[in-house]
């Protein structure tokens, strides 16, 4: 009977490796991953100042809004934290870059071929959220 207790903890100590092991998730090719300081309303989160200690992704600039994905609760958690700055971290897909120039803190872009007009969810940039952290700032 001994023999089959310490298989059971072998196990249970192998299992346990192999799950700390995967702790994070291979990115895909077509995309990043990307860490992002800033607020969050609803399903939507403007990417904040980046600071010196904690510099963020370059390829998002301050005050573009990207739209969220993710679980129910990880979405619930960031909800409960609305008017706190947090950063998050996950994909995006490097297909989806800003397109024209910043002026004045507002994006000027021809409009594309097919494109709607008039409806800011259209072209923008959505991110699969892997998780989420305080961050130093205010919203």
């Amino acid at each position: 009977m001994k023999p089959a207790v310490s298989m059971a903890g072998t196990v249970a100590v192998l299992l346990t490796a192999l799950l700390a092991a995967q702790e994070t998730k291979p990115v895909p090719k077509d995309s990043m991953r990307v860490t992002i300081p800033g607020c969050s309303r609803g399903y939507v989160f403007v990417a904040g100042p980046r600071t010196p200690d904690e510099p963020g992704s370059a390829e998002i600039p301050e005050g573009m809004r990207l739209r969220m994905n993710g679980s129910k609760k990880l979405m619930a958690e960031i909800k409960s934290r609305e008017g706190s700055t947090i950063a998050i971290t996950g994909l995006i897909r490097k297909g989806q870059r800003p397109d024209g120039a910043g002026i004045g803190g507002v994006r000027v872009a021809p409009a594309s071929p097919g494109s709607i007009v008039g409806n800011p969810v259209a072209n923008q940039i959505q991110i699969d959220v892997e998780g989420w952290r305080p961050a130093v700032g205010s919203c």
